[in-house]
């Protein structure tokens, strides 16, 4: 008799593995705050230049495409990373007025004196916010506003040293049109690099930045 063919026991199926969806470094929800903070990297290691929305995502961890529904274009990523620069700006020089000694004119100092750090310490942040070059400013209403309110503070505090007896001069508008350009000035002078033909070093550019600001608010003040 033939012996009859075994037959080759069925294997058992094993059930297909699942796919556990890759990790994203980030909450969905914070996908915009991500691509915001990548992006200030970037405008940090290279200048507004260096910014792109491919990029930003490429530094998020996520696909070309995702940022799209928070930032249809490059330019409305470069205004959320000037409104995010405008808001650290912003914080510093409250900080710095909170901590001013009591009389308006040391406020007024101490205003400048957070400008003109700031700028130093952040010097491609403050181009961004303070150029035209890199986004549409009439359409940034956040910034606009912070601006405004930045201006309303130093008139106010302007007004203050006047009436307390601490200005040479009536004309506020000027003196606060003076004391601004003076540390725009200074901060676009560390910006454009002019301060080594000046024999200013790295190392003393807020030391000098503090002794020109002295200097000016020995020149509005009245002597007593």
């Amino acid at each position: 008799m033939r012996t009859p063919a075994k037959r080759s026991a069925a294997k058992p199926r094993r059930p297909a593995a699942r796919r556990v969806p890759s990790q994203r470094p980030y909450h969905h929800g914070d996908l915009r705050r991500v691509l915001i903070d990548a992006a200030l990297q970037l405008v940090g290691e290279g200048g507004a230049e260096a910014v792109s929305v491919r990029e930003a995502a490429r530094r998020a961890g996520v696909s070309p495409g995702a940022p799209f529904r928070h930032f249809p274009s490059r330019d409305a990523l470069m205004q959320a990373v000037a409104e995010e620069a405008q808001r650290r700006f912003r914080a510093e020089i409250e900080a710095a007025f909170a901590a001013a000694p009591g009389d308006p004119l040391g406020r007024f100092r101490n205003l400048g004196l957070a400008y003109l750090r700031w700028a130093m310490r952040n010097p491609t942040h403050f181009e961004i916010i303070s150029s035209r070059r890199f986004f549409d400013h009439d359409k940034a209403a956040g910034i606009s506003s912070d601006n405004a309110e930045l201006i309303e503070l130093t008139e106010r505090t302007l007004a203050e040293a006047f009436a307390a007896g601490q200005l040479r001069s009536a004309d506020l508008k000027r003196v606060q049109v003076a004391g601004r350009a003076l540390v725009y000035g200074f901060a676009r002078m560390n910006i454009d690099g002019h301060f080594p033909r000046w024999g200013v070093a790295g190392s003393e550019a807020e030391q000098t930045a503090e002794a020109i600001l002295d200097l000016f608010i020995e020149g509005i003040a009245k002597r007593s």
